[in-house]
C-alpha cells in the first residue's frame, strides 16, 4: 500500500506548494487550449465566431456545474477516508462515484444537445452569432461524457494526494487540442466546427488516459470495472456532501448566464471583448482555484487524521500564497490590458471593452482569493451549506440586484464589470464572519 501521497505528515507549506503546482499547471494547460480556441477563431475566423465561443461558455459552465459540485463532495469523502486509513470505504466511495459519473455524463450529453440551442435564443444571442454558437455547443456536448469521466478520475487521484498524473494527462490533451485547432481551422478551413471537434477529441484522450491509470494502479484507489456499481448509502453521503456545492456552482453559473444576456444586448463587439478578457480572468483565478482545491484536500485528510492544529496552519499558509499570486499576476494584467486583449482581436471596439473590463475587476482579486481559500477549507471540513448560501446570495441575488438598479441609472458595460468586483468583496466579508463565528475546526 502506497502512502507517500498523504498530506497529514511533513512540512506544511512545502506539501501545499507541491500539491498545488501540478493543479496550477493543469489549469494553465486547460485554459491554454481555451485561449487558443479564442485566438484561432478571433484571428482566423472573425469577431462573430469569437463572440459565439464567449456566448457558449456560461451555458457550458451551467450544464456541468452541478456535477462538478457533487464531485467535490466525493473528493471530500475520499480524502477523509484516505486520511483516516479507512481503505474499504475509499474503495466503495470511488466505485460508487465512477458509476454515478457515467450516468450523469450521459444525461448531461442529452440535455446539452436538446436544450442548448433554445437557451442561446433565450439569452438574446445576436442573429449573426447564433449559428456559430449553436454549432460549437452541439459538438462540445458530444464530448461532455469524456469531460465528466476525466474530471471524475482526476478528482479521485487528487483526493488521495496525487495531483501529478492528472497534470500529465491534461498536458497531453492540451497539446492535441492546440495542434488540432491549428490544423482544422487554418489548414482545413473548418471554422468554428474545427475548434469544437478539436476540443472533443482532446477530451476523449484525457478521459482514456485517466481511466487506464485507475485500472492499472496497484494502489488503494484502483478501479476494478466489475466493481463499478452504486452503493446507495455511499451515494447518499456523496450527494449530501456535494449537492450544496453543486447547487452553488449551478446557481452562480446561471447568474453568469443572466449577466451574459446583458452583455449580448450591447452587440458582437462587446461580447467579443468580454470573451477575450474572460480568458485572462481564467488565468488570474488559477492560483486561487488551485489553492482552494488543495486546502479542501488538505483539510479533509488532516481532519480524518484528527490533526486540527495542522489544518489551521495550512489555511493561513494557503491564504498568504493566494494573495501573493494574484497580486503578482494582477499588476502586469492591469498595466498591459490593451495589449493583452489585442492578442485576440485587432478591433478597437473589442480592445476597448476588454481592457476596461480587466481594469475594473483585477484590483479585487485579493478579496476573491481570501473568499476561495476560506470556502475551500470549510468544504474540507464538511461545511458546504453556508458557503453555498453566501455565494448564491452574493454572486446571484446581490449581483442581479446591482445590475437591475445600476443599469436603470446608467446603462453601460461598466456597470456589468463592477457587478463582479462589488460582489466578490461582499462574499469575502460574509465568509470571513462565518469562518470566525462558527468555530468549525473545534467542532469537527
Amino acid at each position: 500500500m502506497k502512502k507517500n501521497r498523504s498530506m497529514t505528515e511533513g512540512i506544511i507549506w512545502k506539501q501545499i506548494l507541491m500539491f498545488t503546482l501540478p493543479l496550477l499547471l493543469g489549469n494553465i494547460f486547460q485554459q491554454l487550449y481555451n485561449a487558443v480556441d479564442s485566438y484561432v477563431v478571433g484571428n482566423y475566423v472573425g469577431p462573430e465566431a469569437l463572440a459565439a465561443v464567449g456566448a457558449s461558455n456560461p451555458l457550458i459552465n451551467l450544464i456541468i456545474g452541478l456535477f462538478m459540485g457533487i464531485s467535490t463532495g466525493a473528493g471530500i469523502l475520499i480524502s477523509r477516508y484516505y486520511g483516516g486509513q479507512k481503505y474499504d470505504e475509499v474503495e466503495s466511495s470511488i466505485h460508487t462515484f465512477m458509476a454515478f459519473s457515467l450516468i450523469v455524463g450521459v444525461l448531461l450529453t442529452v440535455l446539452g444537445l436538446v436544450f442548448s440551442p433554445h437557451l442561446l435564443k433565450w439569452l438574446k444571442t445576436p442573429a449573426e452569432v447564433l449559428p456559430d454558437a449553436t454549432t460549437y455547443l452541439r459538438v462540445y456536448f458530444w464530448g461532455v461524457l469524456f469531460l465528466v469521466i476525466y474530471n471524475s478520475g482526476a478528482g479521485v487521484l487528487r483526493a488521495v494526494g496525487n495531483s501529478r498524473n492528472p497534470l500529465i494527462y491534461l498536458a497531453i490533451s492540451s497539446f492535441i487540442n492546440v495542434s488540432l485547432d491549428l490544423l482544422f481551422v487554418i489548414v482545413f478551413n473548418m471554422g468554428i466546427l474545427g475548434v469544437a471537434v478539436a476540443t472533443l477529441i482532446a477530451q476523449l484522450v484525457s478521459a482514456v488516459l485517466v481511466v487506464i491509470h485507475l485500472i492499472r494502479s496497484d494502489d488503494v484507489y484502483k478501479v476494478v470495472l466489475k466493481n463499478i456499481r452504486i452503493d446507495l448509502e455511499m451515494l447518499w453521503d456523496i450527494i449530501r456532501m456535494g449537492v450544496p456545492t453543486g447547487i452553488q456552482q449551478t446557481v452562480v453559473s446561471f447568474s453568469n448566464v443572466l449577466v451574459q444576456s446583458y452583455i449580448n444586448s450591447f452587440g458582437a463587439s462587446a461580447m467579443a471583448g468580454f470573451s477575450a478578457s474572460d480568458k485572462y480572468h481564467a488565468f488570474l483565478a488559477m492560483p486561487t482555484n488551485s489553492l482552494s482545491l488543495t486546502i479542501t484536500t488538505f483539510t479533509s485528510q488532516n481532519l480524518g487524521a484528527k490533526k486540527k492544529d495542522r489544518v489551521q496552519v495550512g489555511i493561513r499558509t494557503a491564504t498568504i500564497m493566494a494573495i501573493v499570486a494574484v497580486v503578482l499576476l494582477g499588476i502586469p494584467t492591469f498595466i498591459f490590458a490593451e495589449q493583452l486583449i489585442a492578442i485576440f482581436s485587432n478591433s478597437p471596439e473589442v480592445i476597448g471593452f476588454g481592457a476596461k473590463e480587466l481594469r475594473i475587476r483585477v484590483p479585487f482579486y485579493a478579496f476573491l482569493a481570501i473568499n476561495a481559500i476560506l470556502s475551500g477549507a470549510l468544504r474540507g471540513g464538511g461545511l458546504t451549506i453556508v458557503p453555498m448560501l453566501i455565494m448564491i446570495f452574493c454572486f446571484t441575488i446581490l449581483r442581479q440586484l446591482f445590475l437591475v438598479i445600476t443599469m436603470k441609472i446608467n446603462r453601460s458595460m461598466d456597470m456589468i464589470f463592477w457587478s463582479y468586483s462589488v460582489t466578490w468583496f461582499a462574499s469575502m466579508i460574509l465568509t470571513m464572519i462565518y469562518y470566525r463565528k462558527s468555530k468549525w475546526i473545534e467542532k469537527a
